[in-house]
């Protein structure tokens, strides 16, 4: 395998269907990874598969709900019996609050289904392919987040949360993926232009997108192991200069930053 090459490594990515998902697993596959793409609609995963395919990858589909782990267990086993030991798992599958809103006005049954897309499907996914990470001593996970996860807003609470929470949980299990030489990063596209974002009001005649094609090319770059002193922090595609994220990797790492924390109000607080 050549230095700096993805070719013959294998990527899972969820929600492969359409949109980013769909964008990043042709994007792998033109760097010569094989993939297995994960989604709920066999339709649209024949269509991302077929044109994989195209471009001379090995790839299977897999249909699963991410938020149920019988099923994502199965999903995995068939990706790995099929193409190999999972080196990349791009966790992109999500869903966002129906309607803007305050909390209390919200439908809980799809709040709930929100968080458990959002937060449990990356769970699921995590508790299945992290064992064989670790035991190869080698692996990435990509976490597609969103700037949600570190400001509040009170009209996507259910969203909001879940990314947050996803965040926090990449920051817990960052220490000890790093013994392992197990890298996990949160990577934020910004507002880019989705099936999900066109039902967003607050983007509603929105006419300057972020790219989804430098998207790709930041999750890319993150499989070729640019961004691994970043390991378990947050990047914002659509806003950071990564040369310089990547050059002051050792130094954020030392500050603790670019991480969820409490912000002590003083030098005598005890929490800080």
């Amino acid at each position: 395998m050549r230095s700096g090459s993805l070719e013959g490594q294998v990527a899972l990515v969820t929600g492969a269907g359409r949109g980013i998902g769909r964008e990043i697993a042709l994007g792998l596959a033109a760097e010569g990874m094989a993939v297995g793409l994960v989604g709920r609609t066999l339709g649209t995963l024949t269509d991302t598969l077929k044109a994989c395919v195209r471009q001379g990858a090995k790839g299977i589909a897999v249909t699963a709900d991410v938020s149920r782990p019988g099923a994502v267990r199965e999903a995995v086993r068939s990706v790995e019996r099929d193409l190999g030991p999972i080196d990349l798992l791009v966790n992109n599958a999500g869903q966002v609050d129906r309607s803007e809103g305050p909390f209390w006005e919200a439908d809980l049954g799809q709040w709930w289904q929100v968080v458990e897309v959002n937060l449990r499907g990356p769970v699921n996914l995590m508790r299945s392919v992290l064992p064989g990470m670790v035991a190869r001593r080698r692996g990435r996970v990509v976490n597609l987040n969103s700037g949600f996860a570190i400001r509040p807003d009170g009209h996507y609470s259910a969203y909001a949360t879940s990314k947050g929470a996803l965040l926090q949980l990449s920051d817990n299990l960052a220490d000890s993926l790093a013994e392992h030489h197990v890298v996990v990063l949160d990577i934020s596209p910004g507002a880019v232009a989705t099936d999900m974002t066109a039902g967003m009001p607050m983007f509603a005649g929105m006419k300057e997108w972020n790219s989804i094609p430098y998207m790709v090319a930041v999750v890319v770059d993150a499989a070729r192991g640019r961004f691994d002193g970043l390991h378990g922090r947050f990047i914002h595609a659509g806003r950071d200069n990564l040369e310089r994220l990547v050059a002051q990797a050792a130094e954020i790492r030392a500050a603790d930053a670019r991480t969820l924390r409490l912000r002590p109000f003083g030098g005598d607080d005890p929490l800080a």
